[in-house]
């Protein structure tokens, strides 16, 4: 009895209905369908930002070379002017408190930088020169925007002057800047006499050179092979030269 309803039971599970051979591939490539699309999925996301990076380098390339250092400077510069105004509207001063957050180290950076960097690098050509002295008073200029405006209000079209101007315009400067402009002049004569002053002529000194300008060469070569020809200079004198 026990042996029959085995072998009955066997051949139930048998004749139980499986998973069919059509159903295996239609599951396979319906997961092969998917692994495609999200190929092509991948691939497009890929190649859009491949494109945006080549768009950004030629970007990028067309931009001056120091665009960087000029945008992070800009930068720079509105969060100090924000920081100042926020330190005016507390009523401090910007300057006292920037001082009071730069630590020992810092200052002493700085002033190492300040000694190493010379701000006038000496004499270069007169071009160099001439820019420079335009600078310095430039820097040291104060004009009178109020009374500039005054007069340019009150002369009209007759306060710049044009090709038809003859002599000088109406404009008429105040004592002011005539003072000013005096303390320059005399300001910049004495710095050049310092400068210019003539060398003390040596009566006693040998009478080696024919002008002034022989005078400097011969103190050139003096200068660079005095100690060479020294000796020979002696003998010359003596009349023992060979």
């Amino acid at each position: 009895m026990k042996t029959t309803t085995t072998t009955t039971m066997a051949s139930n599970v048998d004749s139980l209905p499986g998973p069919s051979s059509s159903t295996t591939d239609e599951g396979k490539k319906k997961d092969r369908l998917n692994r495609l699309k999200n190929l092509q999925l991948r691939m497009n996301e890929a190649r859009k930002m491949n494109h945006q990076e080549v768009v950004e380098e030629d970007r990028r390339k067309k931009l001056p070379a120091n665009f960087e250092q000029k945008r992070k400077f800009v930068e720079w510069e509105e969060q100090e002017e924000k920081k100042r105004k926020e330190a005016e509207a507390r009523g401090e001063v910007y300057d006292r408190v920037k001082l009071l957050e730069v630590g020992a180290d810092e200052a002493e950076k700085w002033e190492r930088k300040k000694k190493k960097k010379n701000p006038d690098p000496g004499f270069s050509d007169y071009e160099a020169a001439t820019f420079r002295q335009y600078q310095r008073n430039t820097k040291a200029l104060k004009p009178d925007l109020k009374d500039y405006d005054r007069q340019k209000d009150k002369m009209g079209e007759d306060f710049y002057a044009t090709k038809n101007t003859l002599g000088l315009t109406q404009r008429k400067d105040s004592k002011e800047a005539v003072d000013r402009m005096v303390d320059d002049l005399e300001k910049q004569i004495e710095k050049r006499a310092k400068y210019s002053r003539r060398r003390a002529h040596d009566e006693d000194a040998d009478i080696d050179y024919i002008n002034e300008r022989n005078a400097k060469f011969n103190k050139k070569l003096e200068r660079f092979y005095g100690t060479y020809t020294a000796e020979i200079k002696q003998n010359l004198e003596r009349g023992t030269a060979v």
